[in-house]
C-alpha cells in the first residue's frame, strides 16, 4: 500500500484540514481510505448501524459483480488480494430455458471473469480497514438532518438516542446513496438539474440452498440467468455453496408481484416457469413473503459539486439499475478518478471538484443507458439462438481484428475505457452487426468468402471513421 509520504509535497498539505464523508457504505468507506492516504483526518458518518456488529444488511444482501474497474480501486488501497480470497470468479453466463436446458456464454476470453462478492462482506472489509486507519473516525447511527451550506455545518441525529449534534465541515463528500441527504440540499440550489426514473419492475431476493456438505447444486463459477421475456431471475454463487437469487418481476399485471399473494400461487408459478430451480429452493415461500420488494431507479443530476464545499460520489450522483453489474464498479472508479485529480491539483479543491464532475458525468450517463440496455438483453435476448450466434460472430471478429474490435461487454467490464467511449463504440458495432447478420445463418458462414469480404469492408470503414 502506498503511504501518504510518497506523494509530492504539493499534494499533501502540511496541516491537513479535516474532510467529512457522509455515508459509510462501499463508496464512502473506500473514498475515506483514499483520502486518508494523504494524511487528511477523515470523519465518516453513516445513517445505519455498524453492519459488523448487527450482522444485518437492511435488505441489501444482494451479491455484487466485481470487475476490472472495481479491482483497480481496491488494489489502490492495497486490499485487492484480501477481497479476491473471498470472491468467486464467474467465467460465463449460464442460461436456463423453461424446460431446464442450459446454454453457455463466456463473458470474455479464456480465464476472464467477473467476481461474485457479498455486499455486506465487502463493506465489512472496507470498514475494518478504515477503523484501523489512525486518520479515519467512524460514527454510525448518525442521520443527517440538516446540511447548512452557508455556515458549513451538519446537524446529525443519533438514531439510537435521539440526540442531535452540530458538526462543522470544510469539504463534504456525499456518498450517502441513491436517496442522498447531501444531494437533497444541493437540489434546492439554483440551476440544479435532477431526474429519477423507476422501471416498472421490482426485485426480490431469494435463495438456492447449498447441497450436502456445502456443495454447489448448479455450476459454481457462473452467473445463472432464467430469461423469460418480460421478467427474469438470476443467481450468483456464495462461498458456503448457496446462491443468492434475484427475481426481477413487474409490479403489476397478470404475472407480477401483485398477482402472487399466497404460498401456493408462488410455488405454482415457479413450478411452471422456473421448474429446474424450484427443487433447489426449499424456503421459497418464506423468502418470497419475508424479503422486501425493492425498486429499480436511475438517478441523474448535475452539478455534482458546489464550489469547494460539497462533492457527490457514487449513487448519490449517478444511481443506476443493476443489470450491467457496474453500479459498485462505477462508484469505486469515482474514487480512483478523485485520487488521480488530487495528484494533479493538490489542495485546489474547487478545481478538483469541477474537473471530477466534468470527467465523470458523461460516463455516468452512458453507464445508466448501458444498464437499461443490458436488462433488455438479459431478459429478452440471451435465450434467442440468433442472439447467441451474433455473440459468437462478434467473438470471431474480435479475434480476427483485435486492434479494431473489442466487444462492448469487454470494454465495459474488462477494461478501463471510459463508459461514454465504450457506449459510442458499442453503438457503431451494433450498426455493423445489423448489416452483417442477414448474411450469416450459422457460425460456419463467417468463413465464406462473401462474408469475409463484407467484414473486411466494414473494418476498413470503421478504421477510416476513427482517423
Amino acid at each position: 500500500m502506498s503511504s501518504a509520504s510518497s506523494f509530492p509535497d504539493s499534494v499533501v498539505s502540511s496541516q491537513p484540514e479535516t474532510l467529512t464523508v457522509m455515508g459509510g457504505g462501499l463508496v464512502g468507506a473506500l473514498a475515506a481510505l483514499y483520502l486518508a492516504r494523504r494524511n487528511y483526518p477523515v470523519e465518516v458518518y453513516e445513517r445505519r448501524a455498524d453492519p459488523r456488529q448487527t450482522g444485518t444488511t437492511e435488505g441489501r444482501s444482494i451479491n455484487l459483480a466485481l470487475s476490472d474497474r472495481g479491482w483497480r480501486a481496491l488494489e489502490g488501497v492495497g486490499i485487492g488480494e484480501q477481497v479476491r480470497s473471498v470472491a468467486i470468479p464467474m467465467y460465463q453466463r449460464v442460461m436456463h430455458d423453461q424446460q431446464g436446458k442450459l446454454t453457455y456464454q463466456p463473458y470474455g476470453k479464456e480465464n476472464q471473469a467477473i467476481y461474485s462478492v457479498s455486499r455486506n462482506g465487502l463493506n465489512r472489509v472496507l470498514l475494518d480497514l478504515a477503523e484501523a486507519n489512525p486518520h479515519i473516525s467512524l460514527a454510525f447511527n448518525q442521520q443527517c438532518q440538516v446540511v447548512d451550506l452557508r455556515n458549513r455545518q451538519l446537524v446529525l441525529r443519533d438514531t439510537t438516542t435521539g440526540q442531535e449534534q452540530v458538526r462543522s465541515f470544510r469539504h463534504l463528500f456525499g456518498a450517502d446513496g441513491a436517496y442522498s441527504a447531501v444531494r437533497s440540499v444541493l437540489q434546492k440550489t439554483d440551476r440544479f438539474d435532477y431526474s429519477q426514473h423507476y422501471l416498472n419492475y421490482g426485485y426480490k431476493e431469494l435463495t438456492i440452498e447449498a447441497g450436502p456438505g456445502g456443495a454447489w447444486q448448479i455450476e459454481k463459477n457462473a452467473l445463472h440467468i432464467w430469461p423469460r421475456g418480460q421478467y427474469m431471475m438470476i443467481a450468483l454463487p456464495n462461498l458456503d455453496g448457496s446462491f443468492n437469487c434475484t427475481l426481477f418481476f413487474p409490479y403489476e399485471g397478470p404475472q407480477s408481484f401483485t398477482a402472487l399473494q399466497t404460498g401456493p400461487q408462488v410455488r405454482a408459478f415457479f413450478a411452471e416457469v422456473f421448474a429446474d430451480a424450484l427443487p433447489l429452493m426449499s424456503d421459497l415461500e418464506e423468502d418470497f413473503f419475508r424479503n422486501p420488494t425493492s425498486s429499480l431507479v436511475t438517478i441523474r443530476c448535475f452539478p455534482w459539486s458546489l464550489a469547494d464545499e460539497v462533492l457527490l460520489l457514487g449513487d448519490a450522483s449517478h444511481a443506476i439499475v443493476p443489470f450491467y453489474g457496474q453500479g459498485m464498479n462505477a462508484g469505486f472508479e469515482d474514487c480512483t478518478v478523485l485520487d488521480e485529480l488530487l495528484d494533479q491539483h493538490g489542495t485546489d479543491w474547487q478545481t478538483v471538484f469541477q474537473e471530477f464532475q466534468r470527467q465523470r458525468k458523461p460516463n455516468a450517463d452512458a453507464m445508466a443507458d448501458l444498464a437499461v440496455y443490458n436488462f433488455e438483453e438479459m431478459r429478452d435476448r440471451v435465450a434467442d439462438p440468433r442472439f447467441l450466434l451474433r455473440k459468437k460472430i462478434e467473438s470471431r471478429i474480435s479475434a480476427q481484428y483485435p486492434d479494431q474490435w473489442m466487444p462492448l461487454y469487454t470494454q465495459v467490464t474488462f477494461s478501463h475505457t471510459p463508459y461514454a467511449e465504450a457506449w459510442a463504440n458499442g453503438q457503431r458495432q451494433d450498426q455493423i452487426m445489423q448489416r452483417l447478420m442477414p448474411h450469416i445463418q450459422s457460425e460456419a458462414d463467417y468463413d465464406l468468402p462473401t462474408v469475409q469480404a463484407l467484414v473486411q469492408q466494414e473494418m476498413n470503414n470503421l478504421a477510416n471513421s476513427q482517423t
